[in-house]
């Protein structure tokens, strides 16, 4: 009986041993999840941003926390293929960041929405940001009627990259200024055989048309942005240039899946000109030959009158928005005030390749001092952004559509641009019928307020 006591009483004390190390370990371990989760008492700000720039991004935030102690910011990549579908649902579901990278075309849709917050009230406080330091053309794409919503990020344009010993062999070693002088370049070319094309304008893209629009002066839309101005004189005017390279002979009707290597053909000599954004500096270096690194240049693009100093280009870029349902917008605010810093953005062209969106950072030795950036800067000052509509990404597709058709002869100028002002119109009824209804409520309100008075 005593030695079975003994056994008993050595069991007991083992499970009480036991269960106390049990009760310990619990109590550690909730203590321990609780510290994680405690731990952190800054600020989370979530910030999405897209493709590569998401990538480079990420290396500028330990500096903003060092700076922003009580700040941690999470940084989402998202490719861009994914951005706009990911953006649009994250509205939906009422799950959007604090702030986000927005590539200008879509800032309609989401100023539509009501999803972004006004920023012209940070602007005027903010020691950074100063409007007049941005290219006027840029910062417009960021204004929806008075309301700022972005902040340019950085900037993209295109210009006319070229051939300068083709050109100069026909007596324009600058590349063309005017649309008189672009059309006797290619014309030489044509007939002295120089290159196989006078020039490469893919039949697939919409933006050599809405270039020359823009040069011409064309406002694309009607002002209120309702229908097609595109058979009035401006735009007409642009496209019947457009489409006279292809039947003069001095650019082949073919989309980009029809081209099999560009930068191998532009050095052998199947073209000398074409237009193109300014990541193409970068391959254009990679891919040519050593021995054409010294026969290529860039220009403005051309003006269409004699009396301007260049052609009008399209105001393109990426901007950065902060969402009006962010319960962290002074945070958001101090992230963007940092990415535009002039040192930030000569940093991020360095990573990136992104052109700078502040005037200031221009003046970086980097850019300075590179023969192939001078033509965009000097372009940026003469862009203009497209119109402000949620419907333009499908206007777009009918412009180069249309193009296309009369580009190949298929369909006459004339009526290419009648059915590309039908398809705008039909695009754009929805917009009319919610413009009427928001004035036949304010004139309702109107004449309610005047019956008062009286």
């Amino acid at each position: 009986m005593r030695g079975s006591w003994h056994v008993h009483r050595s069991l007991s004390s083992f499970a009480v041993r036991w269960r106390l190390r049990m009760t310990l370990t619990l109590a550690l371990l909730v203590l321990l999840s609780c510290s994680s989760q405690t731990s952190d008492h800054r600020e989370r700000l979530e910030f999405w941003a897209l493709g590569s720039e998401g990538e480079a991004v990420a290396s500028f935030i330990p500096e903003f926390e060092r700076r922003n102690p009580d700040i941690h910011v999470v940084v989402q990549q998202i490719p861009w293929s994914a951005a706009h579908e990911k953006l649009v649902t994250a509205f939906v579901g009422e799950a959007m960041p604090d702030i986000s990278q927005m590539g200008n075309t879509w800032m309609p849709e989401f100023v539509a929405l009501n999803a972004l917050d006004d920023l012209g009230p940070f602007v005027a406080a903010s020691p950074v940001v100063k409007q007049a330091d941005y290219f006027p053309g840029i910062w417009a794409t960021n204004v929806a009627g008075s309301t700022l919503y972005g902040i340019p990020w950085y900037v993209d344009t295109r210009v006319l990259f070229y051939r300068s010993d083709v050109l100069a062999a026909v007596g324009f070693p600058h590349g063309p200024r005017t649309w008189a002088e672009w059309r006797e370049a290619m014309q030489r070319i044509h007939d002295q055989k120089k290159c196989r094309w006078a020039i490469l304008l893919p039949t697939n893209e919409y933006e050599p048309i809405t270039m020359l629009a823009l040069s011409n002066h064309s406002t694309l839309l009607t002002p209120d942005g309702t229908r097609g101005a595109f058979s009035q004189p401006p735009f007409a005017g642009a496209f019947a240039f457009y489409v006279d390279i292809f039947h003069k002979g001095w650019a082949p009707a073919v989309s980009n899946s029809e081209i099999a290597n560009l930068y191998q053909q532009f050095a052998q000599g199947d073209f000398a000109m074409y237009i193109t954004g300014p990541w193409n500096v970068g391959e254009f270096r990679k891919r040519l030959p050593p021995e054409m690194q010294d026969k290529w240049a860039t220009a403005p693009l051309p003006a269409s009158d004699a009396s301007e100093p260049m052609g009008i280009s399209m105001a393109g870029g990426g901007s950065l928005v902060v969402f009006r349902a962010s319960q962290h917008k002074a945070a958001a605010r101090k992230l963007i005030d940092f990415l535009s810093e002039p040192a930030q953005q000569v940093r991020f062209y360095e990573l990136v390749g992104d052109l700078p969106a502040r005037r200031t950072a221009w003046q970086s030795p980097l850019l300075a001092n590179d023969k192939h950036f001078p033509a965009f800067r000097a372009q940026l000052e003469r862009v203009a952004p497209i119109p402000k509509v949620p419907e333009w990404e499908q206007i777009a597709t009918a412009i180069y559509d249309r193009g296309e058709a009369a580009a190949r002869g298929t369909v006459p100028p004339a009526a290419a641009l009648r059915q590309l002002d039908a398809r705008a119109d039909e695009l754009l009824e929805k917009r009319r019928w919610m413009l009427a209804q928001a004035r036949s409520r304010n004139a309702a309100v109107a004449q309610s307020r005047g019956g008062a008075s009286r």
